[in-house]
């Protein structure tokens, strides 16, 4: 049975691939605009959380389920929600997100380190941070970095509690004549070592 990671990154992967969907963030990246990277990235984000039948709450997709209608829910980039919770009729009102997505486009390691600190603040089946490497050989760095900061920060009992995925994906421009397949590079993280696995 596919993981909810899985089949999001699946998802994620077909919009991507589209034509239209691919070349603005291609460019973006391969020009070095980082804003236009995210911009794009939330709009491709927002359409694969769709496509698996999540509600989705991002800059320019406001949500309207919640009894507080936001684009932006906890200051997060992007936030899934199961379409089957009720909220009209005594159901749940204030649910658990599915999903949560930060779309780190700052080249500063401090800065990812903290977007991955947000989304493990939070409660939800699947965590995923993008950021972004010009050279694809400078991830594993930074993979070190994250896991050294931020991962080995927490004890093992803390580490144990983390229920769900938690995915880093990492984009650079030098993989860019593959795009989409040799440019998003995956990481997930094996709760029980502490470590980030390529995927």
């Amino acid at each position: 049975m596919e993981t909810p990671g899985e089949r999001w990154k699946a998802a994620f992967m077909d919009i991507v691939h589209h034509h239209e969907n691919a070349l603005p963030l291609r460019d973006a990246s391969l020009n070095g605009n980082l804003r236009k990277w995210t911009t794009e990235l939330t709009s491709i984000v927002s359409s694969s959380c769709r496509a698996l039948s999540w509600e989705v709450a991002a800059l320019g997709h406001k949500l309207e389920k919640l009894p507080v209608s936001r684009e932006e829910y906890l200051s997060l980039d992007v936030t899934a929600f199961e379409k089957k919770w009720e909220n009209e009729s005594g159901g749940k009102r204030w649910p658990f997100p599915m999903a949560v997505f930060e779309l780190e486009n700052s080249k500063a390691d401090e800065k990812i380190a903290y977007s991955l600190w947000k989304v493990l603040c939070v409660r939800a089946d699947l965590r995923v941070v993008f950021c972004y490497r010009k050279e694809a050989e400078k991830a594993p760095d930074l993979i070190r970095y994250l896991r050294d900061e931020v991962i080995n920060s927490m004890s093992i009992e803390e580490r144990d509690e983390l229920k769900g995925e938690i995915l880093i994906v990492i984009g650079s421009r030098n993989d860019s004549e593959t795009f989409p397949y040799g440019f998003f590079k995956w990481w997930s993280l094996n709760q029980k070592t502490g470590r980030f696995e390529i995927k």
